[in-house]
């Protein structure tokens, strides 16, 4: 792989690394979209001239300068296409969840002021359609992505702008105090929030963490499938492809996900904790755990056995293999560690970028998030104990949201996370819960749910679990069951969630101990809207779908209850 000249290492934005790959290796592979069982290729110099072209047609628009321009589509290579395309123009890009209802979509389009909406690949069209406001205009993006638009009236095509405009022949660089980007939050706690980002600020980032995130690496290959609208994925796979001069590529849907990351064996690799938890379950629906267990013990064939499965996961290349987004249980790292998997945990939001610390490959300490990067302060509120961060990318604000703003940014340019959490004395992070998840119980004890949620990721059975107890004397367990759970008879389900409590509540204080572990019947998804679309539980929401039924469920006699039952 060809390295950076040394005017570029530091201080550069995205569009100038974007220039410099584009210049040194216009043939080489950028962006890769499977179709079916063919890919089809973009070569650096490609993705150039159509991000060039596209920018030819927006600034045609006589829009404003600065103007808001909206990126809605699941991950595909016209998504980074577009995204460039923008910032050449000048104008700053928001990227929206694809998973929005149209309620959703309306609300955040008229907040975030967009003129111009790029659409591409949805679940749902017809649907979301009636979310987008009338007269603003939209962009398809191209049949071989987005069929279901083919026929829509009213939306400029992506080929018609194609055979009709010129690639522009300048490259504007943006001034560093420009806005870069309008980050929508994924609304956990709350509506999102539109989140500011300069391109100084992304320099920033880029330069403190470039040490960390294995650019050394020939043949940088990156699998892009979590929302691109999410700061983690746009961080790792945008912003580093770019930095590195690598290759994306792209998960085409949920059925094709396992075969499309075997064929893209990434050298760096981000998967959020229910990803990972899904990986497990999928491995030991072929193996058992005891026969699992067996193999590693056998010097040979342990060999053998972690590189099969490594292999089966399009793993065996990764360097760089990441979780983060939501707390992931030390059981379940140090369960691939075994395998030969070795994740390392990262920790950061929206509001500065994803980039507060990571954990050192070398120095791992479980129970941690690792080290602030370089760059970072962090410090525990004495009184709330809450995590407070301070960098150079921190957020400039929410957008049009200065009384939000207030509330989590001080004066002193300290960021309140949120987050409740501790720092050792080697400066390694450990994040306990949120700081607003706590609720009292009516013996006027706080609990913080996360804790006691992480001690359930040892039960094979369960896929979800989020714990409630805010209006009874004890906590109890809401669960979701795993794919290898359903499939269970369900009187040994109820026993291995009997014995899990009964190894779990000596170790907890009396007023943390779970009652009762109650299995629902219906999965917590993006669709009814309670999971958020990076894939964490919308705490709120479920309390409040099933706070009817708690009591009731309190006061019966079984320990495990199956609401498919009642």
């Amino acid at each position: 792989m060809k390295t950076l000249r040394s005017d570029l290492q530091t201080g550069r934005t995205l569009i100038d690394y974007f220039f410099y790959w584009e210049k040194q290796q216009p043939d080489k592979v950028y962006l890769r979209q499977p179709i079916g069982d063919h890919y089809q290729d973009f070569t650096w110099s490609e993705v150039g001239r159509l991000a060039r072209t596209l920018a030819t047609y927006l600034n045609s628009l006589g829009l404003p300068p600065r103007s808001h321009i909206g990126l809605l589509s699941r991950n595909c290579a016209h998504w980074i296409i577009a995204d460039l395309a923008i910032l050449l123009s000048g104008h700053v890009s928001v990227p929206f969840y694809p998973t929005l209802n149209p309620d959703q979509l309306r609300t955040l389009l008229d907040h975030s002021d967009c003129r111009l909406l790029f659409v591409g690949k949805l679940d749902h069209w017809p649907v979301i359609r009636a979310g987008i406001p009338d007269g603003l205009p939209c962009v398809a993006f191209p049949e071989s992505v987005a069929p279901g638009l083919a026929p829509e009236e009213g939306l400029t095509r992506w080929e018609e702008i194609l055979g009709r405009f010129e690639p522009m022949t300048d490259n504007p660089l943006p001034h560093p105090e420009d806005l870069f980007t309008i980050i929508y939050t994924s609304g956990t706690s709350g509506n999102p929030k539109g989140v500011m980002m300069d391109y100084k600020a992304m320099v920033s980032a880029i330069d403190h963490t470039i040490p960390m995130m294995r650019h050394d690496l020939p043949d940088p290959r990156f699998f892009s499938y979590l929302p691109l609208c999410h700061i983690a994925e746009r961080s790792l796979t945008e912003a580093n492809s770019m930095i590195t001069g690598g290759t994306v590529y792209f998960s085409e849907s949920l059925e094709r996900f396992p075969a499309n990351l075997v064929a893209a064996r990434p050298t760096h690799f981000l998967a959020v904790p229910r990803i990972w938890s899904k990986f497990q379950q999928n491995i030991l629906a072929r193996v058992s755990q005891q026969k699992l267990d067996q193999l590693l013990q056998i010097p040979i064939v342990s060999g053998l056995v972690k590189r099969s499965i490594r292999q089966s996961l399009g793993l065996n290349d990764a360097r760089l293999i990441l979780t983060g987004a939501a707390p992931m249980p030390v059981s379940l790292i140090r369960w691939f560690r075994k395998l030969g998997i070795v994740i390392q945990e990262a920790y950061g939001m929206t509001e500065n970028l994803g980039a507060i610390s990571m954990m050192p490959p070398d120095e791992i300490r479980d129970g941690t998030v690792g080290k602030p990067y370089g760059g970072v302060e962090v410090k525990i509120d004495p009184a709330t104990g809450e995590v407070l961060t301070r960098c150079e990318w921190t957020m400039r604000g929410y957008y049009r949201e200065p009384e939000m703003t207030a509330a989590v940014l001080d004066r002193d340019g300290w960021l309140h996370t949120g987050d409740a959490g501790e720092l050792d004395a080697d400066g390694y992070l450990a994040i306990t819960g949120r700081v607003k998840d706590q609720f009292k119980t009516t013996k006027g004890q706080y609990v913080a749910p996360a804790p006691i949620e992480h001690r359930f990721a040892d039960n094979n059975y369960v896929e979800q679990i989020c714990i409630a107890g805010q209006e009874l004397p004890q906590p109890i367990a809401l669960i979701v069951l795993s794919e290898t759970g359903l499939r269970t008879d369900k009187s040994l389900v109820t026993q291995s969630l009997e014995e899990t409590l009964n190894r779990l509540n000596p170790r907890l204080h009396t007023y943390e101990r779970v009652k009762k572990a109650v299995i629902v019947k219906e999965p917590w998804t993006t669709d009814n809207n309670l999971m958020t679309p990076s894939l964490k539980i919308r705490r709120k929401s479920i309390e409040s779908r099933y706070r009817p039924h708690l009591q009731p469920w309190f006061e019966k006699e079984e320990t495990v209850i199956w609401e498919s039952d009642l």
